[in-house]
């Protein structure tokens, strides 16, 4: 995981505002992927560094780098009780429904999310939409099934963008094996429904479509300033 010297000052505002806030010394976390993320982990180095203890569920392959080189104890997923985990989002809908998946690591997001007791998300302005689906769903494949997915896919929502994600013109490929479709299917008013009717498919591993997970929404400020929203209720 490369280091975002450079990033915009919001995220590393939302990423340390989430460890100060939700972070107990003594207990296992789970530790999100992405540049806002980044900051989080940063922060619970720093306190470890600090003469804390604290374990860490990494989500990717990169956290868990990230996590070894600040000497961030890890353990397995649910090895320990997670107190909290904190990630990022690509999107966030005014009732936290989420997409996300932007990195890759959308199954064990998802897996480490569903585990722990709270789910804090940290992102900046720039991802809060009125409705989820102007940045590509992430769709977690079996390459085996590529094109029955993509075929049914298409035979349940028509005859939309479906993008094999490519790094160099090979496929990306997740820490878990698989492949990611980015599909763009446009507005999504119904993501518990879109998730359903795309998991139903063989070959379908998980989508990037997150609700009723987030129990905190924080968003960074570049002036260090950090607002926790107030979710509003499903349409």
């Amino acid at each position: 995981m490369q280091r975002f010297e450079n990033s915009d000052p919001a995220k590393r505002a939302a990423g340390y505002a989430a460890v100060d806030e939700h972070v107990v010394d003594g207990t296992c976390i789970g530790l999100g992927t992405g540049s806002t993320a980044y900051w989080a982990i940063e922060r619970v180095g720093q306190r470890i560094a600090a003469g804390e203890r604290i374990c860490a569920v990494a989500t990717s392959s990169e956290t868990q780098e990230l996590c070894r080189r600040l000497h961030i104890p890890l353990v397995e997923l649910l090895a320990e009780p997670i107190a909290v985990a904190i990630d990022g989002a690509d999107e966030v809908a005014p009732d936290w429904s989420l997409t996300k998946g932007g990195g890759g690591a959308l199954f064990r997001e998802k897996a480490v999310a569903l585990c722990a007791k709270r789910y804090v998300v940290v992102v900046t302005k720039s991802k809060l939409v009125e409705a989820l689906g102007t940045f590509p769903l992430p769709v977690e494949i079996v390459p085996y099934a590529m094109a029955y997915v993509r075929r049914e896919i298409r035979r349940r929502s028509g005859d939309l963008p479906i993008v094999r994600r490519e790094i160099e013109g090979q496929p990306f490929v997740t820490d878990n094996g698989n492949w990611i479709f980015d599909c763009h299917f446009g507005r999504i008013d119904d993501p518990p429904r879109l998730d359903a009717t795309l998991r139903e498919i063989l070959g379908v591993v998980a989508t990037g479509l997150f609700f009723n997970i987030a129990s905190e929404v924080l968003v960074g400020s570049a002036d260090g300033r950090v607002l926790s929203l107030t979710a509003s209720a499903p349409n």
